[in-house]
């Protein structure tokens, strides 16, 4: 029986059903280590800039705790966000096999880090970062030496793509101790409410005011510069294309940009932010999901994995990380280079100018997806654990 202390930031609707999986799966006993309470109490969340509580159960399932966080200013977006003492003394309680880490750039974490014998008990690593957009010189660099030597503390990482794949062999981590532990989402729920989504869609559709015969655009997520919704705002109004709405669904700092962009075209609609329990209904209506994220920070995409559940096709940029593993051009969507809204534009118009051809790839992508779920993140880490024995 393997004991695996897994450390994470907070509850996370993703991450929540697989610990749950790992709790059903042999020889295996875990305990998450929570370092804050967002997703599971009320608060606000800065890039949604609204107060959030996930609608889906969050802590069932599996053991938990959760670590007093003193950080006078606590959360995610800062460095000083995690501030948690006892996080040594009470995984050291548990009395682990091997620890987990979720993630690192924390000032918990670096604590941890500091004063962890991995010697005595190994620690893994499982990440999302990508290389997709490279950086240079001396800060680039050290940058790049700096995480080096703290690849160099886990015995063994997990990486959930090719991306990821790539950034941590260029931060020196060996092959032979890399193992693929895909990013993953709720497959099974979303194909679950698939007939029902269906139908809330269609009346959802004629709620929002878009025509029934019109084909759907959907932008689903956070309304901010990374993720990059007005290139697909521009792309849209530069493509024109006949019976085709754009709908964008959730919140953000740049709504009213994005508003006063769309202002008097009347097929531009905007659907506020949606919980948990509704996205399945958000990607069953729509017949093209597009993400025209820019930079590094946008790591995977998850909002790909359940836009795919739903069988929906999908454009991505050539900066999102799930790129490479997800989206089989010409298969079950495009994708276009970053940053160029013409190639948006084109991509967008190449993808519904055959409907027919657009239903074969949505049909492709529950193919695809089906390869990307928690039975296959846990394959990867029941391999990685018996790596270090």
């Amino acid at each position: 029986m393997n004991k695996l202390a897994i450390i994470t930031s907070h509850p996370i609707q993703y991450y929540a059903p697989w610990f749950r999986h790992l709790a059903e799966t042999k020889n295996l006993d875990i305990k998450v280590f929570y370092l804050w309470d967002f997703g599971v109490t009320k608060k606000v969340d800065v890039d949604f800039q609204q107060a959030i509580e996930w609608d889906i159960p969050l802590l069932v399932g599996y053991d938990y705790e959760f670590v007093p966080n003193v950080s006078p200013n606590p959360g995610v977006h800062n460095f000083w966000g995690l501030q948690n003492p006892s996080l040594v003394s009470r995984v050291k309680a548990y009395n682990p096999d091997a620890v987990l880490l979720m993630n690192y750039n924390y000032a918990s974490i670096y604590r941890f880090l500091a004063t962890w014998n991995s010697h005595q008990i190994p620690l893994l690593f499982r990440g999302d970062s990508h290389h997709l957009l490279p950086s240079s010189g001396i800060k680039a660099w050290a940058r790049q030496q700096f995480i080096t030597q703290i690849y160099r503390r886990f015995a063994a990482c997990l990486y959930v793509g090719k991306a990821n794949y790539d950034y941590f062999r260029y931060h020196g981590v060996p092959e032979k101790s890399l193992f693929f532990s895909p990013h993953a989402v709720e497959n099974e729920r979303f194909l679950a409410s698939t007939e029902n989504a269906t139908c809330q869609a269609k009346a959802w559709k004629q709620e929002l005011g878009i025509p029934d015969d019109h084909a759907v655009i959907l932008f689903a997520g956070k309304f901010e510069t990374k993720k990059r919704p007005l290139d697909l705002l521009n792309a849209f109004l530069q493509a024109n294309i006949k019976d085709v709405s754009l709908l964008f669904v959730g919140a953000g700092s740049l709504v009213q940009d994005l508003k006063q962009v769309a202002f008097g075209n009347s097929n531009i609609y905007f659907a506020p932010f949606q919980n948990q329990s509704w996205m399945p209904r958000t990607y069953a209506i729509a017949d093209l999901l597009v993400l025209p994220s820019y930079g590094k920070g946008e790591t995977w995409g998850l909002v790909v994995n359940e836009a795919m559940c739903l069988a929906c096709p999908v454009i991505v940029s050539s900066h999102v990380g799930c790129a490479q593993d997800l989206v089989h051009p010409h298969r079950n969507g495009l994708i276009f280079s970053a940053g160029n809204v013409s190639a948006l534009a084109d991509s967008v118009k190449e993808a519904l100018s055959d409907r027919q051809r657009l239903k074969a790839w949505g049909k492709e992508s529950s193919q695809i997806i089906s390869n990307y779920s928690y039975v296959q993140a846990t394959q990867g880490l029941l391999g990685a654990l018996d790596y270090l024995n």
